[in-house]
């Protein structure tokens, strides 16, 4: 066998779940999903109350920590969006 030969058979391997495994995967997905959106969503609230909290007792540095968690989760999310694209993008079809 030459090289050139043995270089084609290892680039068509192509990493498969084992069968029935894939209903375990997408539940686990599903899971994660969902708590990152819980994750999201509990930082809105979080850094809101904490606006609110700074403007309410006269406390500038948590009003702009609150402002800053804002920006954050908004960067999150959209890194949360971008990420995964780029990642498949760079991947390609998943085949080494």
């Amino acid at each position: 066998m030459n090289i050139p030969t043995l270089t084609a058979q290892i680039t068509r391997v192509c990493p498969q779940a084992p069968p029935g495994a894939q209903r375990y995967a997408d539940q686990l997905m599903g899971y994660v999903l969902w708590g990152v959106g819980i994750l999201f969503v509990l930082g809105i609230v979080v850094s809101i109350g904490a606006i609110v909290a700074g403007r309410v007792f006269g406390m500038p540095h948590a009003s702009k920590a609150g402002v800053v968690g804002v920006a954050l989760v908004f960067l999150a999310v959209l890194a949360y969006l971008v990420g995964p694209g780029i990642v498949d993008s760079m991947l390609g079809a998943g085949c080494i």
